[in-house]
């Protein structure tokens, strides 16, 4: 059964920093697309930061330049690297992988909470 898990999430202070993992099994993590999102109370959920399987990275503007997405096939995992926190970055933080050939495969992990609160 495949899974995507989650972890790192928990409680900082505004401008410091968090490390989120996503590791995957069962697939070829290295093959999918990723992107990490996030949903805060009452609000739809984004995307973030994405990663696509060539290793091209894109980013929503609030978060450029403080967040990096990054990944490790070897490992079968995903980062994202979580700087200068505000507080409006409080959120739960989830993983999806996504690959398309013949059929169409979309994974989502369980999420993890990120709050950043003084």
């Amino acid at each position: 059964q495949v899974q995507l898990v989650e972890s790192g999430g928990g409680l900082v202070q505004p401008g410091g920093s968090l490390s989120l993992s996503c590791a995957a099994s069962e697939i070829v993590f290295s093959i999918y697309n990723v992107g990490w999102y996030r949903q805060a109370p009452g609000k739809q959920r984004e995307l973030v930061a994405s990663i696509s399987s060539d290793g091209t990275t894109n980013y929503i503007y609030p978060v450029k330049d403080r967040f990096t997405i990054s990944r490790d096939n070897a490992k079968n995992t995903v980062y994202l690297q979580m700087n200068s926190l505000r507080p409006e970055d409080t959120a739960v933080y989830y993983c999806n992988a996504k690959y398309r050939s013949s059929s169409f495969y979309d994974y989502w992990g369980q999420g993890t909470q990120v709050t950043v609160s003084s």
